[in-house]
């Protein structure tokens, strides 16, 4: 009675342990090679060593798209975080014709093809003649990750007590003191939550980056797209590493944040 349970529990963990080892196995492998002491992007590696590391953190191609990454990142995230917040609250509580039309042309840039958002992107910019700039950048950027604030703040406004707002207007609150004291905290993780997703959109892309960037502009998944057709070095494998590092660490404090909203909204009122 009890072994068929347990057998579709082991299935199931042995399917889910293929799965992973199916998505994790290419990443996995740059592993070592960023690590070959070589100079080719092959395995076995003929020895270990930090090289290719210190290239990625001391030459200046590398810092300069790693600094610039985090720049377009950090603004990007700063504008799509201010806007996706205010988009969600009027979508959330308003009340107007075609409230889900416009909802539905906020989400297109999650279903669009990220190539077809690329040429609008350079079509757009070098009409305004912006093209190569990083302000075009960070704008496109903001706009590809606006509607993932939007859609996870909104997700937060849904289960938030409205009455608390009337509450503290009762007692002299001002929209905007109430705004900043009530709604601000308790849908923080929210829009943290948004946040750092948005900065991982931002600090992955390379399509967009690749329409609107010069060389001087370049970013860190461009300079490793670019280094992998000009020179294959293991200098991309290091490189890429360290962006996934990134990657996990921002996914890392994205679940968190999801596990302290999940127990905010679980909390005794």
């Amino acid at each position: 009675m009890h072994f068929w349970p347990r057998f579709r529990a082991q299935l199931a963990g042995f399917h889910t342990a293929l799965v992973l080892l199916f998505i994790l196995a290419p990443i996995a492998i740059m592993v070592p090679i960023s690590l070959t002491s070589g100079t080719l992007l092959t395995l076995p590696v003929p020895g270990w060593s930090w090289r290719w590391y210190a290239v990625v953190f001391t030459d200046p191609r590398w810092t300069g798209a790693f600094l610039n990454s985090l720049i377009v990142g950090a603004a990007a995230t700063a504008i799509a975080t201010f806007l996706g917040t205010l988009a969600a609250i009027g979508l959330t509580w308003g009340r107007f014709p075609g409230q889900r039309i416009i909802l539905a042309l906020i989400s297109v840039p999650l279903i669009l093809p990220i190539i077809i958002m690329g040429v609008a992107c350079f079509s757009f910019y070098a009409a305004l003649g912006l093209v190569g700039s990083r302000l075009a950048l960070i704008l496109a950027h903001a706009g590809l990750a606006a509607p993932v604030v939007v859609t996870t703040v909104m997700a937060n406004l849904k289960s938030f007590d409205r009455s608390l707002m009337r509450a503290g207007a009762s007692l002299g609150a001002g929209p905007l003191l109430a705004f900043h004291r009530i709604l601000v905290p308790l849908v923080a993780p929210g829009i943290c939550t948004g946040a750092l997703i948005a900065f991982l959109i931002s600090f992955d892309e390379v399509v967009i980056a690749s329409f609107l960037t010069t060389a001087e502009q370049r970013t860190l998944p461009r300079q490793i797209f670019s280094g992998v057709r000009e020179s294959i070095s293991p200098a991309i494998a290091a490189a890429a590493v360290v962006l996934i590092f990134i990657s996990a660490f921002v996914l890392a404090l994205t679940a968190e944040m999801q596990r302290r909203a999940r127990k905010l909204q679980m909390a005794p009122r």
